[in-house]
């Protein structure tokens, strides 16, 4: 159980801090303290009230004035939050029926919408906090600056709630969202990926596997993917004195039972190890923006697929999508690639992992779209375009043959569905791909 608590407190600050509880429960308990704390000041040192000017206050004397102030404002405030979790739901529901309901990870991300559901709560909880300290009984008291800063809370919620709906109207926008999208997914290459990349890397030549005899480590449980421990790992494997292989990447689906992890020297790996490196991995029933590029991309993928369908016919948005991919796929070109052999002492091989490939990112970024666009010229056109501008940022030869080869099965679908003046603008674009590789060599 203790072995699992590193991975489990990673993936549970990672929802906390990404969904409506972390964050809006810490803003309403702080503004809740300070109204509190401030209340009780007050009442302990009488000079602070004096420095509250009668124009902002005229009404420091009469406890009855406070209490309904404070009252009016926790009221109205808990009246304006529900209008805002009616906005809420309604946005994401929203976005799951138009747009994919994988998108809704990003809307629940989503810091304004946070602050927003904080602020307000807090303002209530201020309010409710230094309500006991205007008072009649056993003498009358007056917190005027307590109830100063109610009020000025309650005029920032005003124009918080002003901005809050401008904000929701331009997040259910498609554009903002998909660009959103790349943003977080561009983040994720930055975090697992931090090196620029080099032209002249080279690539590993042994093969990722255990060349002596091995044994698997069954999975306990069905889920995905969502975060490698590498560090952990390689300690483990270091103090095991064993090497250890990952059978499947971030992001894959394992069902209990199923081989996740091959170990050398098996007779080193008692069960108890077996928890220990299993802890390693956090799985869940859903994937995460942990470490999991592609996903981001199937999100992006996802809002394209739905836009061209006989349903939405919207090419439009299929081709903000097919930009913003082209944008992702770029700049995981300009990152050198995540180490899939790791060494514990130097030459010692201790950890391999599987990472994905640039073959597997352009695949999962445009194979569905290029299928299902083969009777939509512009979406075809922009394709190819993105594919151009990838190839102009890619630096080494097969990446580039990759393209022109996805590009040629662009045309040959197309050509299918379109007109012949249609598959002949196609193919001169497909022609300005391959004069760019050619001219390249």
């Amino acid at each position: 159980m203790f072995e699992r608590l590193p991975a489990l407190f990673r993936s549970t600050l990672y929802a906390l801090r990404g969904g409506f509880l972390v964050r809006p429960l810490a803003i309403a308990l702080v503004l809740g303290a300070a109204g509190a704390v401030l209340s009780s000041l007050e009442e302990s040192i009488n000079e602070v009230s004096n420095w509250i000017p009668k124009v902002l206050f005229p009404s420091q004397q009469d406890p009855g004035v406070a209490q309904i102030i404070l009252s009016s404002i926790a009221t109205s405030i808990m009246t304006v939050v529900s209008i805002v979790f009616a906005i809420l739901l309604m946005t994401l529901t929203l976005a799951s029926t138009q747009f994919s309901p994988r998108i809704l990870v990003s809307f629940v991300r989503d810091r304004t919408t946070q602050w927003t559901l904080g602020v307000f709560l807090g303002t209530f909880s201020y309010c409710m906090a230094a309500l006991p300290a205007a008072r009649s009984l056993p003498h009358p008291f007056v917190p005027a600056a307590t109830v100063s800063g109610a009020m000025l809370l309650a005029l920032g919620c005003v124009a918080w709630l002003i901005y809050f709906i401008h904000h929701v109207s331009q997040s259910i926008s498609v554009n903002h969202i998909v660009d959103r999208i790349a943003r977080e997914t561009e983040l994720v290459i930055d975090e697992y990926m931090p090196y620029r990349g080099s032209p002249f890397r080279l690539d590993d030549l042994e093969d990722v596997s255990l060349s002596e005899p091995s044994a698997a480590v069954l999975s306990r449980q069905s889920g995905y993917i969502r975060y490698v421990d590498i560090n952990r790992l390689i300690n483990l494997a270091r103090e095991y004195g064993i090497r250890v292989r990952l059978e499947r990447r971030v992001g894959h689906f394992v069902p209990a039972g199923v081989p996740i992890i091959w170990v050398s020297k098996p007779e080193r790996v008692s069960k108890e190890r077996e928890l220990h490196l299993l802890a390693a991995l956090d799985m869940g029933p859903t994937r995460t923006m942990q470490q999991d590029v592609e996903f981001g991309i199937i999100q992006i993928v996802d809002i394209a697929l739905r836009a061209i369908s006989p349903a939405i016919n919207d090419p439009s948005t299929a081709i903000s999508c097919i930009d913003q991919l082209s944008r992702v796929v770029i700049h995981w070109l300009g990152r050198e690639p995540p180490k899939a052999r790791y060494y514990a002492p130097p030459h010692v091989l201790r950890l391999m992992v599987p990472w994905i490939t640039f073959q597997e990112l352009i695949n999962t970024a445009f194979d569905q779209i290029r299928h299902y666009a083969t009777a939509d010229l512009a979406v075809s056109m922009r394709l190819v375009r993105a594919l151009y501008d990838i190839a102009s940022a890619a630096a080494r030869r097969d990446e580039q043959e990759l393209l022109v080869e996805l590009a040629r099965r662009v045309v040959v679908g197309s050509s299918k569905h379109l007109t012949e003046n249609e598959v002949t603008r196609l193919k001169q674009r497909a022609a300005h791909l391959e004069k760019l590789i050619s001219e390249g060599t």
